[in-house]
């Protein structure tokens, strides 16, 4: 089973041309509890969770784990990216195709302005030198239409649509080493 924390953890920042990758810091605890408690966020993702909830249990340091990055715009987080094991319990699981899951979360004031590719490509390519050769899967709601793109854009090829959690979802793989034709 692919692990992650065996890898030097964490990395040095990642830096796009516009943005930052870094480990989860105490300053970024407001910007993750208003990720999961925000509407709109939370769409796709079985609504939002309550602030109460969120303020007594995300800790002080949130994320604090290998596979975690908070994106940052001009000093401010906007999102964050996660790298992990995809949960067995999970509907639709193919733990075949690739162990580690690709999520992502940012904030509406930050869609549509391409930092979620942006910052996306950054973290596979880090995934890719870290453990060359290994598939990352990625799950959404077909309804999804921003997820769906950015999973085309990202290069995700599709393995299956599958019914759960109320909704057709879309299960795909992406891997840096080019496929055999």
């Amino acid at each position: 089973m692919t692990d992650l924390r065996p890898l030097a953890w964490p990395p040095a920042p990642i830096k796009t041309e516009r943005l930052v990758l870094r480990e989860s810091e105490a300053r970024d605890r407001a910007a993750v509890i208003e990720l999961n408690a925000s509407p709109e966020v939370g769409t796709y993702l079985g609504g939002p969770r309550p602030r109460a909830e969120l303020d007594r249990t995300v800790p002080e340091v949130p994320g604090r784990r290998p596979g975690f990055f908070v994106v940052e715009l001009g000093g401010a987080a906007i999102g964050t990216i996660q790298l992990d094991p995809q949960d067995p319990e999970r509907p639709g699981n193919r733990l075949e195709a690739g162990e580690i899951e690709l999520g992502y979360l940012f904030l509406p004031q930050a869609w549509g302005c391409g930092y979620a590719t942006e910052a996306c490509t950054a973290v596979l390519d880090w995934f890719a030198g870290a453990l060359p050769g290994e598939p990352v899967v990625l799950y959404t709601q077909t309804a999804n239409v921003r997820s769906m793109r950015l999973a085309a854009k990202l290069g995700f090829t599709e393995l299956e649509r599958f019914e759960a959690y109320g909704a057709e979802q879309w299960f795909g793989v992406w891997s840096s080493v080019a496929p055999l034709v």
